[in-house]
């Protein structure tokens, strides 16, 4: 699956001041680890060990967009899916590729005459709610819908799907055998679940899902027991279709909670889990009775996006100065302050550091500079005015800064950011919007500048090269790059070695970054306060438990 978009972490706390030192980036980066976290920490516990019954209830909503497939799509519609529709392959902690036998009892990896082929077995009882058998044609529908031949698919990514050939029936039904031009390593993330051949249609991949639930197109072994559009919560119950091992819980419930109510419906036993990625939540949930904090790395990311579609910002002077004014080690500051964590400045927005292949190509095109940032500004035309803002042609360097919903760290960060970028003249216009409009936002590209994240959902990060950085891919948000760019984007993914793969995407990279439009700031570690006994739950990496599988601990 694609790398998911979700908003900026939006938890409370108290930031410490940001500070404009043009030495403090490169002081404390000495005491920086050379590589974040790779831990994992969520009680795993074998599907016997669980108890039967129980009911697990988390903070979570149905999004604007269900369709993870589809390029408005958050993290939030990754997770809910995945309760009601197939997850027929998954990755351990550190992305060792695991099949689902209850949807694929056979796979077959092969290359003839250079080209890659793949024979998925279905397993004979696997069938949709609607009593439709999962066979080939789901397959083929999958790819059909986001291999990039019909732009009026709103595609996350057709990377990889672009590169198949066909996708035909094999000795029966039950079969798919999908040929590639050339080999795709990474080829297990394009179907780690699918789509019902329904759901497959234009019309239902774009706007089937938003703000609805399609259990009779799903399939699992637990299904929507009540979907509640005006509160927004969600309740998953079993599946009495279901043919594989049965769900351990009685029920999934999803509330709708903004994050500071969901730390206090922690406190208060309401809810069984909650992500804690701050001081003053960790300090709020920390030795509760009964609970117990998991931390481990995280495959999270969040950068500053560039639009480069907007006026001011169209100027690739006018970006790099603020790329070179922001002082990401004082960001991080902010963020991780009283959590006793440290991590290296992300340098890819493809690998992390921890990840085999990953190299910080982010210092290798921009160092802090706010020195300069001035200069460049002032060689461009941009003259400091009265008020200390620059200004060209009569218009005032003023960028927009999309602050989502009000909470006080990321208020504290974007304070931070107009702080930084005053000195060099730079006006920061923060402009209030609420969480439930982020999918917009983003679909109508309505920003100057937005934090937001990514998490990976699977370890091949190479893969999603052009997802960041082509310029006629809907999914990258800044708008920046070039057809010649893409050309050389597009070739790292036809390159067969995982190994070398990455080391051509980190070139390629290095040459987008310099388009300064997009600039990672910080990742964090996966931290989360947990009710004990709360089986297979917590930071797990690139892994992906099976919802029969969590629980209640015997």
């Amino acid at each position: 699956m694609p790398v998911a978009l979700t908003a900026a972490v939006l938890v409370a706390a108290t930031a410490c001041q940001s500070s404009s030192g043009k030495d403090s980036a490169r002081s404390d980066a000495k005491n920086a680890p050379s590589a974040a976290s790779s831990a994992a920490d969520y009680n795993p516990t074998p599907y016997d060990r669980i108890k039967d019954g129980g009911t697990y209830t988390t903070v979570g909503t149905f999004d604007d967009q269900g369709n993870p497939f589809n390029v408005n799509a958050t993290l939030t519609a990754s997770r809910v899916w995945s309760w009601y529709n197939a997850d027929a392959i998954t990755y351990s902690p550190t992305g060792d590729v695991q099949y689902n036998p209850d949807y694929f009892s056979d796979v077959k990896v092969s290359v003839e005459g250079g080209d890659q082929r793949v024979t998925l077995t279905i397993n004979p009882k696997a069938v949709f709610n609607d009593g439709t058998p999962i066979d080939w044609t789901a397959i083929r529908a999958t790819w059909k819908a986001n291999n990039g031949s019909d732009k009026a698919y709103a595609a996350s990514s057709t990377d990889g799907y672009d590169q198949i050939t066909s996708v035909t029936k094999g000795k029966d039904a039950k079969q798919a055998v999908i040929t590639f031009r050339g080999v795709n390593p990474s080829w297990s993330s394009l179907f780690t679940t699918f789509l019902h051949p329904k759901a497959a249609t234009v019309g239902n991949f774009n706007n089937a899902y938003v703000k609805k639930a399609h259990p009779e197109w799903g399939t699992g072994p637990y299904t929507v027991g009540t979907w509640d559009t005006h509160s927004g919560d969600i309740t998953f119950v079993r599946n009495p279709k279901w043919w594989g091992r049965k769900g351990k819980l009685d029920k999934r419930v999803y509330v709708n909670l903004e994050s500071t109510a969901a730390i206090n419906a922690f406190k208060n036993g309401q809810i069984d889990y909650v992500s804690a990625v701050d001081a003053e939540s960790l300090k709020q949930i920390k030795g509760l009775p009964g609970t117990e904090i998991r931390s481990g790395g995280s495959p999270f990311e969040y950068s500053l996006y560039f639009n480069t579609k907007s006026s001011v910002l169209a100027d690739r002077t006018v970006r790099k100065a603020v790329e070179e004014s922001v002082d990401r080690t004082q960001i991080a500051k902010i963020r991780f302050q009283g959590l006793d964590y440290k991590e290296p400045l992300p340098g890819s927005a493809i690998l992390y550091s921890f990840q085999k292949g990953y190299e910080d190509n982010v210092s290798a095109v921009l160092k802090y500079a706010p020195d300069d940032a001035e200069k460049a500004l002032d060689a461009a035309g941009w003259k400091p005015g009265g008020d200390g803002i620059r200004v060209k042609n009569g218009k005032k360097l003023e960028v927009g800064y999309t602050l989502l919903g009000d909470d006080p760290l990321d208020k504290a960060t974007a304070g931070a950011l107009a702080a930084m970028l005053k000195p060099v003249g730079v006006r920061l216009d923060v402009r209030k919007a609420d969480e439930a409009d982020f999918s917009k936002i983003l679909s109508d590209r309505k920003f100057d500048l937005l934090l937001s994240g990514n998490r990976s959902m699977d370890p091949f990060g190479a893969r999603y090269l052009c997802d960041f950085y082509c310029s006629d891919r809907d999914s990258n948000l800044t708008g920046a790059g070039s057809p010649a760019l893409d050309q050389e984007i597009r070739a790292t993914g036809r390159i067969a070695d995982l190994g070398k793969q990455a080391a051509a995407a980190n070139e390629v990279e290095r040459k987008a970054l310099q388009e300064y439009a997009f600039l990672p700031l910080f990742s964090g570690p996966s931290t989360y306060g947990v009710k004990k006994g709360l089986a297979n739950v917590g930071a797990t990496i690139f892994y992906n438990p099976l919802p029969e599988t969590v629980g209640w601990q015997k």
